[in-house]
């Protein structure tokens, strides 16, 4: 059985853990209240972005462009969010997973990392990291994802790579965030989801001034849009795993120290029953 000190020793420890867990679930909660407005009055656009630049690029696939053309023989872009820091429950670990488990090899596949936890992850296992933006995730703003969206279409262009894909964790609520793996360029009919294909099943596009000066200008938008909204889905997530993970820790830490109380009182009971035997056993034996 433990020691009066044992105990004592422990519970300070986890008093101190405990300390650190709120201050971080209260950095966290600041930071979630800030992301989740940001990414709930963007979603609207980014969302309406998608549906309809994805469904005008997949009609558009007789037109020849070079950021039509993809080539399934060339790496695959993946620009994968994740965070610079753990503690944040499973929230790098289930973008790391839906990654690795796409079915792709190492050799078909280009990393564009933002966040360390997936360049490391990555990089460790072999993957080709073609470029780390890690210190993005941080503040992400537009400028980062202009920069991060004209990085992969020279890539693309200059025939570095075939197709650009987007690994995030879209937000939906405080505990609920869902990893997913979006197809960005080339966009075909089949890549297009059938609620979009219905949606604009009819549409007639027609290019004014021309197909090619209006899909130069409006695909490098798409794509920036596009990983704008997921830096930003992916704030909003972190932040609010992270805070959902501390508040459990602080719980549990509350928790264990109640189960150390008990126990430091019963030892010091018992201690104190001791001395009283032996004092009792001392008068008699003199008596």
């Amino acid at each position: 059985m433990a020691s009066m000190k044992d105990i004592k020793r422990r519970k300070e420890s986890i008093q101190s853990t405990g300390q650190i867990t709120k201050a971080m679930k209260l950095v966290s909660t600041v930071k979630f209240q800030k992301a989740r407005s940001r990414v709930e009055n963007a979603r609207p656009y980014f969302d309406a972005m998608y549906a309809a630049v994805s469904e005008m690029l997949s009609k558009s696939a007789n037109i020849e462009h070079r950021y039509l053309k993809g080539s399934e023989s060339l790496p695959k872009a993946v620009i994968v969010i994740t965070a610079n820091r753990g503690l944040a429950g499973g929230y790098n670990s289930n973008v790391i997973k839906l990654v690795s488990s796409w079915g792709k090899t190492k050799k078909d596949m280009a990393v564009y990392a933002v966040g360390t936890k997936g360049r490391d992850y990555f990089a460790g296992r072999g993957y080709y990291v073609a470029q780390d933006y890690s210190e993005v995730i941080n503040e992400p703003l537009y400028s980062d994802a202009m920069k991060i969206g004209r990085r992969v279409l020279d890539d693309f262009e200059d025939g570095k790579i075939g197709e650009i894909y987007l690994a995030y964790t879209e937000f939906k609520n405080t505990v609920v965030h869902e990893p997913k793996l979006i197809k960005l360029l080339p966009v075909t009919a089949e890549d297009t989801a059938p609620q979009i294909a219905e949606a604009f099943g009819g549409m007639q596009v027609t290019y004014e001034p021309s197909e090619e000066e209006v899909l130069d200008f409006i695909i490098p938008q798409y794509i920036n849009s596009l990983i704008y909204g997921a830096l930003m889905e992916s704030a909003a997530s972190e932040n609010g795993a992270r805070m959902t993970a501390m508040d459990n820790a602080s719980n549990n830490a509350e928790d264990i120290i109640s189960e150390l109380t008990i126990k430091y009182n019963r030892a010091r009971q018992g201690t104190i029953t001791q001395e009283l035997t032996e004092i009792i056993a001392g008068a008699n034996a003199i008596s």
